[in-house]
């Protein structure tokens, strides 16, 4: 008998039975699909001489995270690799707003689009200085985050506390108008604010937008040399030097309680997985709550609160080979990895609005990968593996392009909405479709089929809209990994913090288990081991 059964081989579950094992815990890892790593995997499914990840390619929340850092999953030899580049988002008059490493580089272009720009930027990266070690402590930290969150309230008062909040919390429509001239420096930010399911006139979009081009900037958006599965091959290499053990094609059909506690869980196949003190949920909260529980075992608020839950944007995907690189009309978005595909903020806006109404985008603002420029092992010299993704409602109404798709997803849905992203790419790259040698198209079936977690294609876990953050994660009044299960513990990103690659959820909930089972309340050497790892220091 394991101490502790973790549901769930994505990277949140592997950072929590990593960490498990690291306290001395035999751990047993259950994994519905044939091959680990939920959203963090890669293949030669596209063409046999191309690299695609199926879901997630770039990686800043990684690279930031205190609790990815102290796994020191170089010994396990992951390697990230960097585009020259960090995020480009041209326009059709040829103009491209581009993110760099350096503060100095992206402030210069923008510099160049409407003076004075440049200097509004570095305003907003002064901030970020001032503010962004807590941050990302308090980012990564279980609900409430003291420590952080005191450091940070402090830093705030320093400098301008209210003024600072406000600008956190504001529409990142707002906060671009405010802040800049130009058009360039509005785009970066609200670009990166649709990596959520943030529309540039909700509130929080301008902070999670600033805060994505500053992690970005900061730490780039880097991926795994080799492919996204690089990086579960590493966790899973991890997890089984320290004894811990995985069996992938086990799906996970409840979770055994008596006596009000979570003593197990039991397969598809019938088999009982006895958990001598705790089980760790790396699934969906729907999933955990309305399937793998029984409804008697809950409050009833638990589940009119689950009525309530809402997930992020449905996505669509497309991965292509290319036989040679993106002809851009703007020669700088050729130095990317990440390329934002939209004209302007109004462009935005609209995609976000006619999500809202139920209508498939008439023209889709994509986030569109060039995996061979970041990392030259994907593809032959010469060639590119890309890819791009969009958002669409759950609930298909209308479409807004007029070209009748339905939201059925049959193969005529996903060719016609394929067409249509690819000739929102050829809109700034002419002649892009002359490049195409395969292509493989995953609507949001298709994408929930590889990872059950990936509910209609939704991609984060639950929405990032501040109703559904912080307290509010995953249901009203609870904001951490405990559940009204005794020794049972949510583990996924539908926890605090959310959506990303960067395994907060699963770390939170292996210190929330490990609390729970400590008779004096009080860590042990491996636990304070543990918590120090959550606070080490920045990686260059």
């Amino acid at each position: 008998m394991a101490d502790a059964v973790v549901i769930g081989a994505g990277p949140n579950g592997l950072v929590a039975a990593n960490l498990l094992a690291d306290a001395g815990w035999s751990v047993e890892v259950l994994e519905a699909q044939d091959e680990p790593g939920g959203g963090v995997r890669s293949g030669r499914d596209v063409h046999p001489a191309f690299v695609h990840d199926l879901f997630s390619s770039f990686y800043p929340l990684a690279a930031a995270s205190p609790v990815m850092r102290g796994l020191d999953l170089h010994r396990e030899g992951l390697r990230w690799s960097h585009a020259p580049a960090v995020v480009a988002h041209p326009l059709l008059d040829g103009r491209c707003a581009v993110l760099h490493r350096r503060a100095v580089d992206t402030a210069a272009v923008l510099d160049a689009d409407a003076d004075g720009d440049g200097a509004a930027w570095l305003r907003l990266c002064t901030a970020w200085e001032r503010l962004g070690d807590d941050l990302i402590d308090a980012l990564f930290t279980p609900f409430p985050p003291l420590r952080p969150g005191l450091r940070l309230a402090a830093r705030l008062r320093a400098g301008g506390g209210l003024r600072m909040a406000r600008t956190l919390v504001l529409p990142v429509r707002r906060l671009g108008e405010e802040e800049f001239r130009g058009e360039l420096g509005p785009l970066l930010l609200a670009g990166n604010a649709l990596h959520a399911d943030l529309a540039p006139e909700a509130a929080g979009s301008g902070g999670f937008g600033w805060l994505m081009a500053m992690l970005g900037q900061t730490y780039g958006f880097p991926v795994p040399a080799g492919g996204a599965g690089a990086l579960t091959a590493a966790l899973v290499g991890r997890l089984r030097r320290r004894g811990g053990t995985l069996r992938c094609g086990a799906r996970v059909t409840e979770v055994v309680v008596r006596s009000g506690r979570a003593v197990g869980v039991r397969t598809a196949d019938g088999d009982a997985v006895p958990a001598r003190r705790a089980v760790l949920a790396d699934v969906s909260v729907p999933s955990l709550y309305g399937q793998l529980l029984n409804r008697d075992e809950l409050p009833d608020r638990v589940w009119d609160d689950l009525r309530r839950f809402q997930w992020d944007f449905a996505t669509f995907k497309v991965d292509w080979a290319l036989d040679g690189a993106v002809p851009w009309s703007s020669p700088a978005a050729a130095q990317a990895g990440t390329v934002h595909l939209a004209e302007g903020v109004d462009e935005l806006t609209q995609f976000a609005a006619q999500i809202a109404m139920g209508q498939v985008p008439e023209r889709p603002f994509l986030l569109f990968g060039q995996m061979t420029t970041a990392d030259g092992s994907r593809s032959p010299s010469g060639t590119q593996s890309a890819w791009a993704y969009t958002h669409l409602p759950h609930r298909v109404r209308g479409d807004a392009g007029g070209a009748g798709i339905t939201g059925t997803w049959t193969r005529a849905d996903q060719e016609l909405m394929a067409d249509r992203v690819e000739a929102q790419v050829e809109r700034y790259a002419p002649g892009f479709r002359s490049l195409v040698a395969a292509r493989r198209v995953l609507a949001p079936p298709q994408l929930e089929a590889y990872d059950a977690n990936l509910h209609g294609g939704a991609i984060n876990g639950g929405t990032a809209a501040v109703h559904q953050q912080l307290v509010f994660r995953p249901l009203p009044g609870t904001g951490r990994p405990e559940t009204p299960i005794a020794g049972l513990f949510l583990a996924s990103a539908g926890a605090h913090p959310g959506g990303g690659v960067h395994g907060a959820p699963g770390a939170n909930a292996a210190r929330a288990a490990l609390r729970s089972r400590s008779p004096s309340r009080l860590l042990s050497g491996a636990q304070r081991a543990l918590t120090r790892r959550g606070r080490t220091g920045r990686a260059s």
